[in-house]
């Protein structure tokens, strides 16, 4: 994977009842192509009434992708969604300009009975000329995202462009995220494929890679022209993404995402004084650390 490759390892942080490991921003390398941030959620059970919410809050500057692998997670946002999100959807929020949401166990979950929650929060930060678009919200079933084989080994496109197919999610700039599942031995085809930086998450099993064999809750980070052979284990499930990168630096603090400093200050000065919009009928409000 040459001098420009990394292996990232997941560093878990305990939210209440919620264990979630950050793999970027990472410090040796802040970003992906365009993907700017990833929170691993889980594995966790939810049991003894102790649910997922996630309270109003807000974000500029960035597309939040909320793909789950067990559970589910209802979505509510200040342009007006109600959005149920299950296993292998894709919800797929523009925050743009400015937006708030919350992310909450659905009611009909909250009876006592255990469950597993388990997915991945990821960032995908707006170009430049994006940045302060009007916020969108988009759901996409996971029937309608592109699925297919090669032997024993399934694919599934869940954003972007990748291995001739696209997905129909709505993205503002040349990015890819796929899926595979091996259930045998598989020596996995990247270039050629894909275009840009690769992020390459191990969700279960193990990779082996440039004479390494990297477990689950490691990530790889390398460009795709420098890539080595990539060979999934049997039973292995892993996450690529990544992309074109952007030429200008993204600044990230707190749920704030942009090209401008400046614009960062804004927007922590406007969520001080609580003139973001709201999530109708929710006056919950998450304060932002100072």
């Amino acid at each position: 994977m040459s001098n420009q490759g990394l292996i990232i390892e997941e560093r878990s942080r305990d939210i209440g009842d919620f264990l979630v490991g950050r793999l970027i921003p990472f410090r040796k390398k802040r970003m992906v192509g365009p993907f700017i941030f990833i929170d691993h959620m889980g594995p966790t059970i939810i049991k003894n009434g102790k649910y997922m919410d996630v309270d109003q809050h807000p974000h500029i500057g960035l597309s939040t992708l909320t793909y789950l692998l067990d559970g589910e997670i209802m979505h509510k946002d200040s342009i007006g969604t109600n959005q149920r999100i299950s296993p292998g959807s894709v919800n797929w929020m523009v925050a743009g300009k400015g937006v708030t949401h919350t992310e909450r166990t659905p009611d009909d979950m909250r009876d006592g009975t255990e469950f597993l929650a388990h997915g991945y929060q990821i960032w995908v930060a707006l170009p430049k000329h994006l940045e302060e678009i009007e916020p969108e919200f988009h759901h996409i079933d996971k029937k309608e995202l592109p699925y297919w084989n090669d032997h024993d080994t399934e694919f599934r496109l869940i954003a972007g462009k990748g291995y001739g197919k696209q997905s129909p999610l709505p993205v503002h700039s040349e990015l890819f995220m796929v899926e595979i599942k091996s259930t045998e031995r598989y020596e996995l085809q990247i270039k050629g494929e894909l275009k840009g930086e690769i992020g390459i998450c191990i969700v279960e099993g193990e990779i082996g890679a440039c004479d390494s064999i990297i477990g689950k809750g490691n990530m790889l980070v390398s460009k795709i022209e420098d890539t080595c052979s990539i060979v999934l284990e049997p039973h292995t499930h892993v996450l690529l993404f990544g992309g074109e990168p952007f030429p200008e630096e993204r600044h990230i603090y707190w749920n704030f995402v942009s090209s401008s400093k400046d614009r960062l200050e804004e927007a922590k000065e406007k969520w001080r004084n609580k003139q973001f919009p709201k999530v109708n009928g929710d006056d919950t409000y998450v304060v932002m650390p100072e």
